[in-house]
């Protein structure tokens, strides 16, 4: 089951999976919309016998600067420092198969190819032993801290180096 780039139809799927997997951190149908027309190459879906099981969204970013959970960026900064990943969702079926790894491989792989040094996230739900094993480490960012409050307890900023090393 591969990742597949997201297209328009699958945003109302899109949505339900979201509502389902994040019930602490609703978002609006308009914020995945947004980010597929603005970063169309970010966005992935993980489809199973016709049916979405999980959805990535991603896309170029200022680094130690997370968007506000559901909000609209209104644009991609053309002087982006990170490759942010908003969100990597699946499924409660889909998970432990190695889909979450093959979708932070693929966008680390995009995200060098695009001349970026770094990827970037808010881990929530205690998902940072997760990053962790992808090669994210927390970052301290100076006045960060009540931002990620937003997020939940316990979120952190990580950031993954993407090294020649990586490579």
């Amino acid at each position: 089951m591969p990742w597949r780039p997201m297209t328009v139809q699958d945003l109302a799927q899109v949505q339900v999976l979201a509502d389902t997997i994040h019930l602490d951190h609703p978002e609006d149908a308009q914020v995945f919309a947004e980010r597929l027309r603005l970063y169309p190459q970010g966005c992935l879906a993980l489809e199973d016998d016709g049916r979405l099981i999980g959805y990535a969204v991603t896309h170029p970013w200022h680094f130690g600067a997370p968007p506000a959970l559901d909000s609209l960026l209104r644009a991609i900064p053309a002087d982006a420092t990170t490759y942010y990943v908003h969100d990597v969702a699946l499924l409660p079926e889909a998970r432990g198969k190695g889909h979450a790894v093959q979708a932070g491989e693929r966008l680390a792989r995009h995200a060098r190819d695009s001349g970026f040094s770094n990827l970037s996230l808010v881990a929530v739900n205690n998902s940072q032993p997760f990053w962790g094993r992808l090669g994210f480490r927390v970052a301290t960012v100076p006045g960060l801290e009540a931002k990620l409050l937003t997020y939940g307890p316990g979120a952190a900023l990580m950031v993954r180096d993407l090294a020649q090393a990586d490579r």
